[in-house]
This record gives C-alpha cells, sequence and structure tokens, in this order.
C-alpha cells in the first residue's frame, strides 16, 4: 500500500499526470532556466576576459609604452583585441586624423578624440550587457509564470472535490503537489538569473568605470602631446 502511495505520488508521475496548462508552464519554465544558464557562463567567460584584457592593456600603456607601436600592434590583431583597446584605438586613429590636418584648433582636436573613443565605449558597454535584459526577465517574471501553475492546479484540486461525496487529503494531494512544483520551478529558474544578473551588472559598471577613467587618462596625454 505504501509502495502504492509512493509510486503515484512520485516526482515523474505528478508532472506526466498534471494538466495540460501545468506541464506547459513547467515546459516554458525549464527552458528559460536552460536558456540562462547557457547565457550565464557565457557572460561568465566574456567578462573574466574583458577584465583580463584591461589589466593587460594597461599594464602595457602605463609602463610607458610608444603610442604610435601600440596602435599599430592594436590594428593588426583588431580580432582579438580587448574593449580597452579599441577605445584607444578608436581615439588615437582619430586623434591622428586632426592632428595631421594644418591649423586646427586644439580643442576641435580633443574633442573628436573623446566622441571617437565614447562611441566606441558604448559600443563595448552594449556588447558586455547583452543578455543581461534577459537574466532579469527570468528572474523577475519565472515566480509569477510558477505562480500561475499553482493557482490552475489548486484549482483544479478543488474543482474536482465537486464530484467527490466525502473529501479527504488523498484527492487533492495530487493536484496540490504539481501545484508546489510548478512554484519550485518558478524559483529554480529565477534565483539563478538574479544572483547572475546582479554579478555581472556590477562587473559592468566597475570596467565602465575603468574604461571612462582611462578614457579622461588618455585624453590629458594626448592633450599633451598637441601642446608640446
Amino acid at each position: 500500500m505504501n509502495a502504492t502511495v509512493t509510486q503515484d505520488m512520485s516526482l515523474f508521475n505528478l508532472i506526466s499526470t498534471a494538466s495540460l496548462p501545468v506541464q506547459l508552464v513547467l515546459v516554458l519554465l525549464l527552458l528559460a532556466s536552460f536558456m540562462s544558464w547557457w547565457f550565464i557562463f557565457r557572460k561568465l567567460f566574456t567578462i573574466r576576459a574583458a577584465i583580463k584584457q584591461s589589466d593587460e592593456f594597461e599594464n602595457i600603456f602605463w609602463k610607458g609604452a610608444d603610442l604610435n607601436e601600440l596602435y599599430q600592434s592594436i590594428i593588426n590583431s583588431r580580432y582579438t583585441a580587448g574593449s580597452m583597446e579599441r577605445i584607444f584605438e578608436s581615439g588615437f586613429r582619430e586623434f591622428i586624423k586632426h592632428k595631421r590636418q594644418p591649423g586646427v584648433d586644439v580643442g576641435a582636436v580633443m574633442d573628436g578624440t573623446r566622441r571617437a573613443m565614447r562611441a566606441t565605449y558604448q559600443r563595448e558597454i552594449d556588447k558586455l550587457e547583452s543578455h543581461l535584459a534577459f537574466l532579469a526577465t527570468v528572474g523577475s517574471v519565472s515566480p509569477y509564470v510558477g505562480l500561475f501553475g499553482t493557482v490552475w492546479g489548486i484549482m483544479n484540486s478543488f474543482r474536482g472535490l465537486s464530484n467527490v461525496i466525502q473529501a479527504t487529503i488523498a484527492h487533492v494531494a495530487p493536484g496540490i503537489a504539481e501545484a508546489l512544483i510548478a512554484t519550485a520551478m518558478g524559483l529554480f529558474a529565477a534565483i539563478p538569473a538574479v544572483i547572475a544578473y546582479n554579478h555581472y551588472a556590477r562587473d559592468i559598471d566597475r570596467l565602465a568605470t575603468r574604461f571612462e577613467s582611462f578614457m579622461e587618462e588618455l585624453s590629458n596625454v594626448l592633450q599633451r602631446q598637441v601642446t608640446a
């Protein structure tokens, strides 16, 4: 008798015998969780690479490397360059272009350089932030989707009682159990997505601050070259 109850109340049996809306909710949440983990791992490697490349480039830059040689090396390895390297490349390219023009005002040269770096900076930040909106959406919506499955399962349980003369816990237990599975699946999808979103958003904010500081420092270095 106990074996039968255990078998009937097993997780697989509860899911397989759940109502269609609850099953659809579970499938949707499972797909959302799978995609979240895919983006979580992709974003982990992307941000780690961006931090490492920024550290390496700043180490080379502040060791007093020749800016022209540094610019040429970045051009030769453009497809493997990091975000900070691309910001430097765009700014220095614009700086050289304006500097070669005769009679150009120093302010115009630096304004053009800053605009070029700012445009590249925005593209790099957008690239780093890609898929974060999906994690935020999964983290905020999944509990409510799971709650919908919960409400539907409980509603079915109480609707089934209308055909029963004497209601017992055995009549409502399967429906409530499948409802709680939907709630658990919603939390299973939401919690990792929320944690990852907060962690990656903080890392990207730190990188953005580093990029902005580097742009200001590079602008000062280039301005000294113009006025020298």
